[in-house]
């Protein structure tokens, strides 16, 4: 891989993780769609990064989960449910913005619970 292209993904390996951490605290952002991304664009670039992010103490299982099982496990379901549900929930109720992009915040938010509850709970499982 040429120098150029290396550095490109390790960036945009860093851009993905720090969106990761802030979506930690904003449910609108998913932390494991971006975890997941930067540990695929360190695996392309730097062994030494991509080991890193999968010996991370709380992003690390999660990245390992989904590149050896393709697994969300249980616990990170129903805690992105509440977040999402309560965040957006309450940013739909109580929030004043225009009709086009609640229904754009509507539209994200059941987009990722889509997403993370449709994939495995545990290897083997279908859900």
């Amino acid at each position: 891989m040429n120098f150029l292209r290396k550095n490109i993904f390790i960036f945009l390996g860093f851009i993905s993780l720090l969106l990761g951490i802030i979506g930690i605290f904003l449910p609108v952002l998913p932390t494991t769609p971006f975890a997941i991304l930067a540990a695929f664009l360190f695996s392309k670039s730097s062994p030494k990064l991509h080991r890193w992010l999968l010996d991370l103490k709380y992003i690390g299982p999660l990245v390992r989960d989904w590149e050896e099982n393709k697994v969300i496990r249980p616990r990170a379901k129903v805690f992105c449910t509440i977040l999402i549900v309560a965040v957006i929930g309450s940013s739909l109720f109580w929030g004043k913005m225009h009709s086009l992009l609640k229904l754009m915040l509507f539209i994200i938010g059941v987009s990722v619970l889509g997403f993370v509850l449709t994939r495995k709970s545990y290897p083997g499982n279908s859900l």
